[in-house]
């Protein structure tokens, strides 16, 4: 049972069998796709296509193109516990692209996606993001843009 040579040489990190592992852009395939409803909505789903379990913390950090702000989150969605995925399972964050009644203000079509991965703590990095692909037309949001926390279903993720 020796298991020289494996890992990242980070040396002792691991905090026993709860060891801490963010899934990121590097252990995780990532899809951000418009749904039909809720109206001005998007749903990303990150599978964890590592070896081991990872975990989705707080909330994704999105940045369409160039974006100087970050979204906000619904803070209604805040689950009970991170998220965390076996291998080969899935999690997911809704996306409130645009205010449904025009409220927004600076509306504009992203073509670019960035999700990021947040740390132990909050705003910590989490590692790589992910670009996932975009439809060709690009998606619309305006300011009134927010983002669930990561949840382990596309019902509860699309329930805000």
């Amino acid at each position: 049972g020796s298991s020289a040579g494996k890992g990242s040489g980070s040396g002792g990190s691991d905090d026993g069998p709860a060891a801490f592992n963010p899934c990121n852009g590097s252990n995780t395939s990532v899809s951000a796709a418009p749904v039909s409803r809720p109206v001005n909505h998007m749903l990303i789903t990150v599978k964890n296509t590592g070896s081991k379990n990872c975990d989705l913390t707080y909330y994704p950090v999105l940045r369409f193109d160039e974006m100087q702000w970050v979204p906000q989150p619904v803070e209604d969605s805040k689950p009970q516990a991170v998220v965390t995925l076996a291998p080969g399972e899935s999690g997911y964050a809704g996306v409130m692209l645009s205010a449904a009644d025009g409220s927004g203000a600076g509306g504009t079509t992203g073509k670019k996606l960035a999700v990021g991965f947040q740390g132990r703590t909050p705003n910590s990095d989490g590692g790589p993001a992910a670009i996932p692909s975009l439809p060709a037309a690009g998606v619309y949001y305006d300011s009134s843009l927010t983002v669930t926390y990561w949840q382990y279903s596309k019902d509860d993720a699309l329930t805000y």
